[in-house]
């Protein structure tokens, strides 16, 4: 497994090595022990979510606040996405600054996307299959969003605006400028 910092170095791709021949392939997807080290200390992730989407679809810019915040590692099982993580902390460098990643069945990529950061992703191509892991189990009183075409945060999202499809509660978030976000000193990861 191989770690690369992004520009915001909090946000971290993961790329797996990949074994493969005539039968297919194989990899592991997820390491406890190599993640830890590179982290130098321990993640525990409790839950795993799995969604279906066409292209298009665009799921984001979500988040939770203390004491509900979440790490995520992400990953697509099929199909492509570009998959988006913001920084949300005040006081933060990069606060309001984004690092975007595509996604792939055929790259195997995944991103660890930490507490503090409002995540996101477009589908890219039909049936493409988003798994993510979690460190902090779902709490509705604690979700929260930004709206995805904030132009303080000048994300592209490589799809026409009139060809997304977004829930009710996406298209009603408010700017990063008006959102609760996460205050300096709160825990990056646990």
């Amino acid at each position: 497994m191989k770690f690369i910092r992004t520009v915001i170095p909090d946000v971290v791709i993961i790329e797996p090595a990949v074994w493969g021949d005539e039968r297919g392939y194989f990899v592991e997807t997820f390491r406890q022990d190599k993640l830890n080290d590179f982290l130098g200390f321990n993640i525990n992730f409790v839950q795993d979510n799995e969604s279906k989407s066409g292209y298009g679809v665009l799921r984001g810019l979500h988040y939770q606040l203390a004491p509900a915040a979440q790490t995520k590692l992400v990953r697509v099982i099929k199909g492509k996405v570009l998959d988006v993580a913001v920084d949300i902390r005040t006081g933060s460098p990069t606060f309001g600054l984004h690092v975007s990643v595509e996604l792939s069945e055929q790259n195997k990529r995944q991103l660890l996307v930490p507490r503090g950061f409002a995540h996101g992703f477009v589908v890219l191509e039909d049936e493409t299959i988003f798994a993510y892991k979690v460190d902090n189990y779902y709490s509705p009183e604690n979700d929260r969003g930004i709206a995805f075409d904030d132009p303080a945060l000048g994300i592209n999202w490589l799809v026409d605006k009139d060809r997304l499809k977004l829930s009710a509660k996406d298209t009603q978030q408010s700017t990063l400028a008006n959102a609760e976000v996460f205050t300096s000193g709160q825990s990056l990861y646990a």
